[in-house]
Formats: structure tokens, C-alpha cells, sequence
């Protein structure tokens, strides 16, 4: 396979809502800012990815087909990528592959959500709508009827963890202290929704129940409206348009994914067995292998942090703390603080920087360019703190059956 870079990378600012952009407007802005960081035009590209995670929110069947002119891709081959809350990084595996197979030189790849132009007029708010729309992910038949939410879906995973390994996930003082931290990593993300919020852990304990005892209100990740655009390209482009624009190349060193089946059981691979996120874990080490890498290698994790116990999970099966001793990211000083670290510091060994552009619970969560959001982050943060490598993380579907991982290094300055 050919080598592939990521040589721009632009997101817009994530809102609660857009009231003077639509969907098309956003994806624009995203493609323009991408193209603005590789010193480019559009006439370069060679191909594009959409990610888009469904029809509803954006009141259209075909959403992609509208994006082809407002982007400057007329004539060229695009393709649509929808793997729920994994689009985005599903998307860029795309993008990659095109890349890597040789098919393509530069594939720009883009991804956003305009969600709350979905409303409910009973409530007068777009919540119900938005919450709906996702329940529809489910099984039509006896589980969308039952009221079904996305929460109900990750906390199934959450409370069959904490049978299994107890005491772990279950301590709110800990993942309270998780959010402050989360929050001050927001603070310092120009482009992130909650970027002026200021949240301690104790108001995190105060604030109300959504399914006790692991998922609090300030524990929850936000819907966004946003978008965000990579470019991807080989290994000649790459090396020429960071001559061009002066800055170290970003290459793809390792991609995995997997996902786990639907029906909840044991004994099968085809069956989803509910303690573990094993879609997670099995993408990770697909990843960690291609690129000849383990996780004590890596510094910086972006990771898709629906809920905080999710997150914690996560990086036990990702590999930075052991499955069942997820606590000891606080604990045990795991999780590096980003007030020691300041803007250019690097985590200690056996430390990891964890979502510094503040996940999806402070900084945003676009359903589709999510991932693309953090990717943007993890690229920015290891040019400013030197840091050799990081792994971007990408889940969703019901009990988080898609996992994702993508590894990147920083490469050596491209001179003339």
C-alpha cells in the first residue's frame, strides 16, 4: 500500500446551533478552512468522502448529491460514508483506502451535522426530535417502541461492566474529576461549544440524574452543529505540500476497525457480549499492529467520549490502564492534567493527554465529522508539543458495536 499523509485539516466552530448557516454552508467552510491549511484549491483534489450520519436531520434523501457543486468537486467521484456515531472516522478509513489502494492522489474527506433544524413542536425545542431521530437506530419492532434512547444504549454497556468488574466506573467522585479535567482541555479549544463553560466536580455530583448510578447530566456529551475536513494524499504529495506550506507532515502509521454484532449474548463471535467493548479493544490492537506500535508508544488519545464512563472503558480497551482499574487514569495520575502540561508541554512517561481539544463533551460532537473534529485536535497538538504519535478513536451504533482507531506520526520537517 502506498503511504498516506493528512496535510490539512480544517473544522468550523461547534454551536448548539447554527441559525445562519445550513448544512451546506457548514460543509463549505469546513472544505474551505481544509484547503486554507494545505495551501491548496480545489482543483487539486482528486476525490471526495462525505460523512453524514443520516437523512433526517439534514430534511433530505440524498444529502451528499446538493454538497458536489458548493465544494467545487463537479465532475469528480464522491461517495457517502454512514457507520452512526463512527461516520467519521469510517469516512476517513475511506479516504485512506482510496489513498493507499493508489486510486486516488489527494481525497478531501468531510463530515458535519445540522441536527437541531429538527423540531418538536409539543415541547417547542428540537430535543424530543433529535432524540427520536436516534432511537430509530434501534430495533423497530420491540425496542424502538419502548422508548429507546442513546443513553439507555451505552449505560447497557456500562452497567455489565461494572457487574463484572466492580467498583471501577461505579466511583462519581472519579469521573467527576475526569469532567472538570475534560472541561479545563475545553477551555483552551478555540472552536469548542463549551469552550467559556467553567465546571468543577462538585457541581458535576450535584447535577441531576439521566440513568443512575453512572450517567449525571454534566457527564453527557452535547449535540453539535459543525463540520470538519481532512486531506488525505500520498506519500509524494505529501512531502510537496508540506514544502509548500512549511509544517511537518502528519502520516497515517496504523488503521483498525471492527464491529460487533447487534443481538446480546455469549459464546458466538456472533454475539455481543455486554461487559466489554470489544470492537474498541480489537480495533486498537489492529491499528497498534499495523504500525508496529504499542500504547505506552503513544502520548496523546482523542478519544469518542460519548459519557465519561464510557471514556473510561474505553481506555482500558484501547490498553493505557487495565480493564477493571480504569480509575487509576485519576488515581494513579494516568491522565495527564493540561494546567502542568501549559500549551507546549509533553506528558511524562506512563502519562497520556487525553482528549485536549475536550472530547465530545466539551468540545463538540457532529455526529458526522466528529472524529475529523479530533483528528483536527490530535494533528494540532502534536505539532505544538512534538509529540510523535497519537491514535484517534471513533465508536457508535447501539452499545458502541463500531469501533475505529487511527494512528498518526509526526514526520520530520520536509525541506527543499
Amino acid at each position: 500500500m502506498n503511504r498516506v499523509g493528512i496535510v490539512g485539516a480544517g473544522i468550523t466552530e461547534c454551536r448548539s446551533r447554527w441559525v445562519e448557516a445550513t448544512y451546506w454552508k457548514l460543509f463549505q467552510m469546513a472544505v474551505r478552512a481544509a484547503l486554507e491549511d494545505a495551501k491548496m484549491t480545489a482543483a487539486e483534489l482528486d476525490a471526495v468522502v462525505y460523512g453524514i450520519y443520516n437523512d433526517m436531520f439534514e430534511h433530505m434523501a440524498i444529502p451528499e448529491s446538493a454538497l458536489t457543486g458548493w465544494i467545487s468537486m463537479g465532475l469528480k467521484p464522491g461517495v457517502r460514508v454512514t457507520n452512526g456515531g463512527a461516520t467519521g472516522f469510517y469516512a476517513m478509513r475511506a479516504a485512506y483506502m482510496e489513498v493507499a489502494s493508489g486510486l486516488s492522489d489527494i481525497v478531501l474527506c468531510v463530515g458535519g451535522e445540522k441536527a437541531t433544524d429538527c423540531f418538536d413542536p409539543q415541547s417547542g425545542t428540537p430535543t424530543p426530535a433529535v432524540v427520536g431521530v436516534i432511537a430509530q437506530s434501534w430495533d423497530p419492532f420491540y425496542e424502538y417502541p419502548l422508548g429507546a434512547t442513546a443513553s439507555d444504549s451505552y449505560m447497557g454497556k456500562c452497567m455489565a461492566y461494572n457487574d463484572a468488574y466492580p467498583g471501577d466506573i461505579g466511583d462519581g467522585l472519579v469521573r467527576a474529576q475526569m469532567i472538570e479535567m475534560l472541561c479545563r482541555q475545553g477551555n483552551r479549544n478555540p472552536f469548542g461549544q463549551r469552550r467559556k463553560e467553567t465546571v468543577t466536580a462538585e457541581q458535576v455530583l450535584a447535577s441531576r440524574w439521566i440513568i443512575a448510578p453512572f450517567l449525571r447530566l454534566l457527564e453527557a456529551c452535547m449535540y453539535t452543529e459543525g463540520a470538519g475536513a481532512l486531506i488525505f494524499a500520498n506519500e509524494q504529495k505529501t512531502l510537496e505540500i508540506c514544502q509548500r506550506t512549511g509544517r511537518q507532515p502528519i502520516w497515517v502509521k496504523g488503521v483498525g476497525a471492527a464491529n460487533e454484532p447487534y443481538a446480546v449474548g455469549r459464546g458466538s463471535d456472533n454475539l455481543m457480549e455486554l461487559p466489554r467493548i470489544k470492537s474498541d479493544h480489537l480495533a486498537a490492537y489492529r491499528a497498534y499492529e499495523m504500525a508496529g506500535v504499542q500504547p505506552s508508544d503513544i502520548q496523546i488519545v482523542e478519544v469518542h467520549d460519548a459519557f465519561v464512563a464510557q471514556l473510561m472503558i474505553t481506555m482500558g480497551e484501547l490498553g493505557f490502564v487495565l480493564m477493571g482499574k480504569t480509575r487509576a487514569l485519576i488515581d494513579d495520575g494516568v491522565m495527564a492534567d493540561i494546567q502542568k502540561l501549559g500549551d507546549e508541554g509533553r506528558p511524562e512517561p506512563g502519562q497520556v493527554l487525553i482528549n485536549p481539544s475536550g472530547g465530545l463533551i466539551f468540545g463538540g460532537h457532529f455526529v458526522g465529522g466528529s472524529n475529523m473534529f479530533s483528528t483536527w485536535s490530535a494533528i494540532r497538538e502534536m505539532r505544538r508539543r512534538q509529540v510523535p504519535l497519537s491514535l484517534v478513536h471513533g465508536t457508535g451504533a447501539i452499545n458502541a458495536a463500531y469501533g475505529g482507531a487511527m494512528i498518526l506520526e509526526l514526520g520530520e520537517e520536509v525541506r527543499a
